[in-house]
């Protein structure tokens, strides 16, 4: 459960703000996101090799 304390006389739009923020860093849309739809474990691994590339490729140019 997530507690965002109001102080008295705080803005409620300030408020709202803290409360998105902290909705967002506990990744529950990012979570049902991903449950919406199954990926095989082949194409998990092929996506995650292909990021490995990428990202591989991106340290040496920066070298």
């Amino acid at each position: 459960m997530i507690i965002v304390p109001v102080k008295d006389g705080e803005n409620i739009e300030r408020s709202l703000k803290k409360f998105k923020r902290k909705f967002e860093r506990t990744g529950v849309i990012k979570e049902l996101r991903k449950r919406q739809q199954f990926d095989k474990p082949s194409v998990l691994k092929r996506l995650k090799m292909q990021h490995a590339i990428y990202v591989q490729k991106l340290r040496n140019t920066e070298e």
